[in-house]
């Protein structure tokens, strides 16, 4: 597996791995797939943004196992140094180390641009990614109760963070 910055050319491989969690999972609080111009343009918007775009693709064939980024937590300027990601893989290819391969160079690569915090908002129906997040460094911090709906039903979302850096004077001078 390779890690590497997302070029247009896996456009259609993370296409269809977004429709399919689309159809088959609450993981995206949306029914409506999304087009190819759709995702050009949310890639032509976070590299404007100069926000990582980053694809897991298979050493053997090329293929898109999973893609992840990052991008405004809220649009207010105080949240300028918060970001939440997103990070979405091959049905065929969960379980095998590709989520972490993709979330865990976030860590840096927000870092750098002076983000003081990553946010995760995870279906609370997906255990999987939350033990992922967890293993992560990801803290549950919040439980919003019924605030989607999919699929005919309400949803719980669970809201997760991590710091980014150590952040201890920031920290206690808030607290002062």
């Amino acid at each position: 597996m390779l890690v590497r910055t997302a070029a247009e050319a896996d456009l259609p491989g993370m296409l269809a791995i977004y429709n399919e969690i689309i159809r088959s999972s609450t993981a995206v609080y949306t029914e409506e797939e999304a087009t190819l111009d759709d995702r050009r343009a949310w890639l032509a918007n976070r590299t404007a943004q100069g926000y990582p775009v980053l694809a897991a693709t298979d050493a053997a064939d090329g293929s898109v196992l999973g893609y992840s980024t990052f991008g405004d937590f809220r649009p207010w300027p105080g949240y300028r140094r918060t970001v939440e990601h997103s990070v979405y893989v091959r049905a065929d290819a969960r379980g095998r180390g590709v989520g972490a391969a993709l979330v865990e160079p976030l860590f840096g690569l927000a870092a750098a641009l002076g983000k003081h915090v990553m946010v995760a908002g995870i279906d609370a129906a997906n255990p999987a990614s939350i033990r992922l997040h967890e293993r992560l460094g990801f803290e549950q911090v919040g439980n919003l109760r019924e605030v989607g709906t999919k699929f005919g039903r309400w949803l719980d979302l669970v809201f997760m963070q991590r710091f980014l850096d150590d952040g201890q004077a920031t920290r206690e001078s808030s607290h002062a």
